[in-house]
């Protein structure tokens, strides 16, 4: 991002980008907790986050916690957010796990994710179906091979498992880079529910320029 602040706390329409991503969560009640994991020596989240999330009411408040166990990767923290929180929940529970850099993700988008995985015994993850037609580059950047995109889907999240499950695989998997790789990794079929174009992973300055439009937007309509 070419900024010293890490992406996750940059400005987006006046509010810190994982504010936008959490105020989306507290708007579906029926998730119980809402919890965010950070490194411990994070001093963004007291001097910036903190004060916002008060502004922002109870609703976001009431059902968040913050667990300063961020590790090294993306496995490692999620896995160490596991066990924070696992005296609090049953194994049968479920975690949803979502990119703090989606900042676009609809309230109504979660709430269709949370039915079609309800009664669904593995879990699953929001995904596209891949569009364009995709190459193959070889290390001179030619175009070695034009990749078939039949049963091809771009993963997104939430992602959402049981937390025992999720826990074991992230455990047996710590470089997998996302929740769904390392629940196929010990033997399962993780379910994909179509999620959508807006609901991008903010990664290039330039996502940010469509992340201010995409939220100004829904704003607006709310």
């Amino acid at each position: 991002m070419a900024d010293p602040l890490p992406k996750q706390y940059l400005p987006i329409n006046g509010l810190p980008m994982i504010l936008h991503t959490l105020t989306a969560m507290a708007r579906v009640a029926r998730i119980e907790t809402i919890a965010v994991v950070i490194t411990a020596d994070d001093s963004y989240w007291d001097d910036v986050i903190a004060r916002n999330c008060q502004e922002r009411g109870s609703s976001l408040t009431d059902r968040l916690q913050v667990f300063r166990v961020g590790g090294k990767t993306r496995a490692e923290s999620v896995l160490n957010g596991l066990r924070a929180v696992s005296p609090v929940f049953g194994p049968t529970d479920r975690a949803m796990v979502h990119d703090a850099a989606r900042p676009c993700i609809r309230s109504e988008l979660i709430e269709q994710f949370l039915d079609e995985l309800e009664e669904d015994p593995i879990g699953g993850l929001l995904a596209l179906p891949v569009a364009d037609t995709l190459k193959r580059a070889s290390p001179d950047l030619r175009v070695e091979q034009t990749v078939d995109r039949q049963q091809l889907w771009r993963a997104q999240t939430p992602q959402m498992f049981r937390v025992d499950l999720l826990a074991k695989a992230l455990a047996a998997m710590p470089d997998a880079t996302d929740e769904s790789q390392a629940i196929e990794a010990i033997g399962y079929r993780p379910k994909l529910v179509i999620g959508e174009s807006a609901n991008l992973k903010v990664t290039y300055a330039t996502d940010m320029t469509l992340a201010r439009i995409l939220l100004a937007e829904s704003e607006s309509t709310t």
